[in-house]
């Protein structure tokens, strides 16, 4: 634990397996901490209209994976007190947030800062400004600007959307001592569904669950 006053830097930490598992393959510190952070969402509707009705009832599907806009400032005149390679800077971010030969994709990233909530992402898009340079060309400033977009899985996803309505597919994933009936309790205000969602996810057994399994409980029918 940081002790307080201490300086925390934003990282972006590079992974390559899905799961965010195992140590980060690479790392990008903020060299200057943004002075904002800017979150966007958009929610997805289904627009019905009635016969002989002149408005349309917005039925909601769901929440759109969510962008954060970033920007990094990176000084390599000295006059921030520390010197650095703006050039090299900029490469490493680009390590980091993009292509990755080895997946033959880019790579899977966390921000973290602080006590910000850690934020699953990919890199969505980036521009770099360069701002200053030297007689000969090299640059002495330079401003990434990056968009990264929410890349949560869709049970930490509908967690995150706090989905209680039965009309909704719903994940859970399984705790020791719980049964398909009483789970079915939870989710439908009704027991008797387990045949069905035992249907639904192909169980063979469905009277001992595998505490970690994910359940999938699909909408009721109207």
């Amino acid at each position: 634990m940081s002790n307080r006053g201490t300086l925390e830097k934003l990282m972006i930490k590079a992974y390559e397996s899905p799961r965010y598992a195992g140590q980060p393959v690479a790392e990008f510190t903020a060299f200057i901490n943004p002075g904002e952070i800017t979150l966007s969402y958009e929610m997805e509707y289904d627009s019905a209209q009635g016969a002989g009705t002149t408005n349309s009832r917005m039925n909601f599907k769901k929440m759109k994976p969510g962008d954060m806009v970033l920007n990094f400032f990176i000084d390599g005149t000295g006059a921030g007190g520390r010197t650095v390679d703006v050039q090299q800077q900029v490469q490493q971010f680009q390590t980091v947030t993009g292509y990755n030969g080895s997946i033959h994709r880019p790579n899977y990233l966390k921000v973290v800062w602080g006590t910000l909530q850690v934020k699953r992402c990919v890199l969505k898009s980036a521009s770099i400004v360069y701002r200053l340079f030297k007689p000969d060309g090299v640059p002495l400033r330079a401003v990434i600007s990056a968009t990264f977009t929410d890349n949560s899985d869709d049970q930490t996803r509908v967690a995150m959307a706090q989905d209680e309505s039965p009309d909704l597919t719903h994940v859970r994933r399984v705790k020791a001592g719980d049964t398909l009936p009483t789970l079915c309790q939870e989710i439908y205000n009704d027991p008797s569904y387990y045949l069905a969602v035992a249907e639904a996810n192909r169980m063979n057994d469905f009277r001992n669950l595998t505490p970690g399994v994910s359940i999938i409980f699909p909408p009721l029918e109207k």
